[in-house]
């Protein structure tokens, strides 16, 4: 499901694809009944799909099983009980962070990197995977969920991109319009995450970009893994803290040391403090008391919990301490009715305290399951069952 909205908006900006892979960023307006049916349908497929392909947690392991082994390249996080969504302290709070409620969640194995160009391209070279955004683009699939008698575009902007950031000349008063500074860029995908005069090599160890949540999921089944649920992520983010903001404690002036953000004026100048201005390779900061590096900054990563800004509430009312969570069982985002979106989390390089501060350890947003951006990537997790059954294959 491509993102819809007013199409005279979006022609007055000369740019049909901001409508389609707004990567959650647009809040766009749709009205007719039609629309929001197929969007209901589409939602039961996308559901079923990622129902296929993610194994949910179902043990409560709290120390790493003596007969299985820890996978190269991952680290056990224990299981246990702690405080999820935004502390009392935390002044940058949202409203779809709260209440904190109390969760338990098991066991589990989790990437100590995001993944990384390098093991994403072996992913590639083995499976012959192409990405959601280099893909041929068909307008009648598109046009199927536009207003009747959208005209459809030249040819020569009918082509694969994705959205890629670029810094606006002068000061933004309004930080809440995301299209000043996104622009669809024909040819931006993971080989080419800045466009198509981008390149990643030299930049192996860099977090892959540019990957829909689609190609997360292609890239678990053939690691035999899995995307995180968002409180498997927020335990493995906290590490030992207890209700700290961020996950070396509640002092900002650490961030620079800890973290790849927006530093300066946003979108306007990069003072690059933290010695970057884009994506840093992975471990290039000190990692969190697991053992795991970029849990906040850089890129954000992919859960799969579907987006609902009522959930946390939902939670609270239902138990004193929630086992396991799956998160929810539909979506709702209120600034746009009709959007299907998953969490990420962790925020990326491009977080500045003037609008979102989302390096957070509770900050949480939703994107569209096909969009691809250059600022989202994604880590995988394995129970110990997964792994025990890995091996008898």
């Amino acid at each position: 499901m491509k993102r819809r909205g007013t199409i005279e908006r979006i022609y007055k900006m000369k740019n049909y694809f901001l409508l389609f892979f707004g990567a959650g960023f647009l809040a766009l307006n749709i009205q007719c009944k039609e629309e929001k049916k197929e969007a209901e349908t589409t939602e039961k497929k996308l559901v079923e799909k990622a129902t296929i392909v993610e194994e949910k947690p179902t043990e409560i392991l709290i120390e790493q099983p003596e007969d299985v082994k820890t996978p190269e390249g991952m680290v056990w996080i224990p299981g246990g009980t702690f405080q999820q969504g935004a502390p009392v302290q935390d002044k940058f709070a949202m409203d779809h962070e709260k209440p904190a409620h109390q969760v338990t969640v098991g066991g589990f194995f989790m990437d100590i990197t995001e993944v990384t160009n390098a093991q994403f391209s072996k992913f590639v070279k083995e499976t012959g995977y192409v990405t959601v955004a280099e893909r041929k683009i068909d307008w009648e699939d598109m046009k199927a969920q536009l207003p009747a008698g959208t005209e459809k575009p030249h040819d020569s902007i009918l082509q694969p991109g994705a959205l890629i950031f670029k810094k606006t000349k002068s000061s933004v008063p309004n930080l809440y319009d995301f299209s000043q500074w996104w622009e669809w860029k024909i040819g931006a995908n993971w080989q080419h995450p800045n466009g198509p005069t981008s390149f990643i090599e030299g930049k192996e160890n860099d977090p892959v970009v540019q990957v829909a949540y689609e190609d997360a999921l292609a890239y678990c089944e053939w690691a035999g893994r899995r995307l995180p649920t968002e409180a498997e992520w927020e335990r493995a983010a906290r590490g030992n803290k207890d209700k700290t903001i961020y996950f070396w404690g509640d002092e900002v002036s650490d961030l620079s040391k800890r973290a790849n953000t927006w530093e300066g004026e946003f979108p306007v100048n990069n003072t690059k403090q933290d010695g970057f201005e884009e994506r840093a390779p992975v471990k290039s900061y000190p990692p969190n008391d697991f053992g795991l590096y970029d849990m906040a900054g850089n890129v954000w990563e992919y859960t799969s919990d579907w987006y609902n800004s009522n959930y946390y509430g939902e939670l609270l009312a239902t138990a004193k301490t929630t086992v396991n969570p799956e998160g929810a069982t539909s979506t709702y985002n209120p600034s746009n009715a009709y959007a299907i979106e998953k969490i990420i989390k962790g925020g990326s390089f491009l977080c500045n305290a003037s609008y979102c501060a989302s390096y957070r350890i509770s900050s949480r947003m939703g994107t569209s399951l096909d969009s691809a951006a250059e600022h989202v990537g994604f880590r995988t997790v394995a129970s110990a069952s997964m792994i025990k059954e890995n091996k008898k294959k």
